[in-house]
C-alpha cells in the first residue's frame, strides 16, 4: 500500500491488486487495511488524481504494466521457513497472462533463491503457452518502519535493487531517482545478496534488542542501571544508539518472521546460525519478563486482581499486534484469573478482533487505571509519557507500576508515591 501510494505521488500511475475484493471495495471508498501517519492523506490526492487506481483483476491490468511489484505476505511455515505459496501465485499467473516485456520485482521479504523460482515460474507458463517473451526479475526488499513507513519511503536512507540486466536496472533508476534527485542511494547488487540483505537487516536490529535485554537482565542480578548502560555505550560511534533500548521484547511483522526463516535457511543449508538463535531464545523469554515481575510482586498470587494494560500494538504509530509482547502478557494474566482492562490511542479494534471478550476495553489511560491493582505499560505511545500521575494514583487501588519500556523515571515516581519495576533499573 504505502509503495503504490508513494510511487504515485510521483507522478507515476499505479494499479494497486488484491484479490480480496472487500479491502479493495474499501480502498476505492478510501477506507485503508491499516493505519500509518500519513498514507490516508496520499492515497485519497493521488485516487482522486486519477494516479492511484484498485482492482482485483491482474488479467486486466497487466498489459498497460511495465512493473509489476509482488509485495504479498509470506508467512512463516510450520518449520518457521518462509512460505512462498503467494510469491509463486503471483509468478504462475503473471507467466499466464503477460503478453509483452515485463520487470517483475519481488518486495516480499523472501529467501535467497525465490528471484530463481519466480524467474523459472514465469518462464514455465510462458512454455505451456508456446510464447517467447523477455521479461526480467529483479528483488526490491523494504526497510519500512511501520508507523514511518511513508517519510521512509519518500525519503529513504538507501533502496536495495538486486537486478541481472542492464534493462532493469535503468528501470528501476527511473523509478527511484526522483526519491533521491539530490543524493541517489540506490545500492545495485546481485538478486542474491539483495534478498539476504533484508534477512541480515532485521536480524541485526533484533540483536541489538535482544543484547540489550539479556544485559538488562544482567543489571538487575548485579545492580547496575541498564539506563546508565546504554547511554555509556551509546557515545561509542562504533555502536550508536539505536535500538538499543530495553524492554518486554520486540513483536511485529518483521523481525519474529525474519529471524526464524534466517534460521531455517541456515538449516536448509547446513549451517546453524548460532546468534540468531539465541536472539530468538531471548525475545521469547523476555516477553514474560513483566508478567513475572507482577507475580512475584503478589506472591505468586494473581487470581482476582485487576490489571491495567497501557499499550497493545507492537509498537508506537500502528495498530499491528502480530507477535506483539502484549498478547503473551494478556495471556499469561488471563490464566492467572485477573481481569484486565486495557487501552491502546490506535489498535483497539485490532485488538478486539484478535481478543474478543477476554480483556475489557478502555476509552482513556485513566479509564484503565481506575480501580486496578497494578499498572502495567507495554507499548511506549507518546500520549503515555506525561499523564496525571496524581489522578492515577487516587483511583487505583494500589499505586505500582511495571513500566515495560523504561520510559518513566523511577525516582519521580517513587516520590509521588508509586512503587515502580522497570526492565534493567
Amino acid at each position: 500500500m504505502v509503495t503504490g501510494a508513494c510511487f504515485s505521488e510521483m507522478g507515476i500511475p499505479v494499479v494497486c491488486i488484491d484479490v480480496d475484493e472487500k479491502k479493495i471495495e474499501n480502498l476505492k471508498k478510501g477506507i485503508l487495511p491499516i493505519y500509518e501517519p500519513g498514507l490516508e492523506v496520499i492515497v485519497e490526492k493521488n485516487a482522486k488524481a486519477g494516479r492511484l487506481e484498485f482492482s482485483t483483476s491482474l488479467e486486466e491490468n497487466i498489459d498497460n504494466a511495465e512493473v509489476i511489484f509482488s509485495a504479498v505476505g509470506t508467512p512463516p511455515d510450520e518449520d518457521g521457513s518462509a512460505d512462498l505459496r503467494y510469491v509463486l501465485e503471483v509468478a504462475q499467473t503473471v507467466g499466464q497472462k503477460m503478453n509483452d516485456y515485463k520487470l517483475i520485482v519481488t518486495k516480499s521479504t523472501v529467501p535467497v533463491g525465490t528471484a530463481a523460482l519466480v524467474r523459472k515460474t514465469i518462464q514455465a507458463e510462458l512454455d505451456k503457452r508456446g510464447l517467447d517473451i523477455h521479461f526480467d526479475v529483479a528483488s526490491n526488499p523494504e526497510f519500512l518502519k511501520e508507523g514511518d513507513a511513508v517519510n521512509d519511503f519518500m525519503h529513504p536512507d538507501r533502496v536495495v535493487v538486486g537486478v541481472e540486466s542492464q534493462k532493469a536496472e535503468e528501470i528501476m533508476t527511473k523509478l527511484y531517482r526522483p526519491f533521491l534527485l539530490n543524493n541517489f542511494r540506490v545500492i545495485f547488487m546481485d538478486i542474491a545478496s539483495a534478498e539476504m540483505t533484508k534477512y541480515a537487516a532485521n536480524a541485526m536490529l533484533a540483536t541489538r534488542i535482544s543484547f540489550m535485554n539479556d544485559i538488562a537482565n544482567l543489571c538487575e542480578k548485579v545492580g547496575a542501571n541498564i539506563n546508565m548502560v546504554r547511554k555509556g555505550i551509546g557515545t561509542d560511534t562504533r555502536i550508536g544508539t539505536k535500538f538499543l533500548y530495553a524492554g518486554c521484547g520486540y513483536g511485529g511483522s518483521c523481525f519474529p518472521k525474519d529471524v526464524k526463516a534466517l534460521i531455517k535457511i541456515g538449516e536448509q543449508n547446513n549451517y546453524s546460525m548460532r546468534v540468531i538463535k539465541a536472539v530468538e531464545e531471548v525475545n521469547h523469554d523476555q516477553k514474560f519478563v513483566i508478567f513475572n515481575k507482577l507475580k512475584s510482586y503478589y506472591k505468586g498470587d494473581l487470581k482476582g486482581k485487576t490489571i491495567a494494560i497501557w499499550g497493545l500494538a507492537f509498537k508506537p504509530e500502528t495498530d499491528d499486534m502480530r507477535e506483539a509482547p502484549s498478547l503473551v502478557i494478556i495471556d499469561e494474566l488471563v490464566a492467572a484469573g485477573c481481569k484486565i482492562k486495557a487501552y491502546d490511542p490506535i489498535a483497539m479494534k485490532e485488538a478486539k478482533r484478535k481478543l474478543g471478550n477476554k480483556i475489557t476495553y478502555s476509552d482513556t489511560i485513566y479509564d484503565a487505571a481506575e480501580n486496578a491493582d497494578a499498572l502495567l505499560v507495554v507499548t511506549e505511545w507518546k500520549e503515555f509519557r506525561v499523564p496525571v500521575w496524581e489522578n492515577i494514583k487516587k483511583t487505583m487501588n494500589r499505586a505500582v507500576l511495571f513500566d515495560g519500556r523504561n520510559i518513566y523515571d523511577p525516582k519521580e515516581l517513587k516520590q509521588m508515591g508509586f512503587e515502580y519495576f522497570g526492565v534493567g533499573i
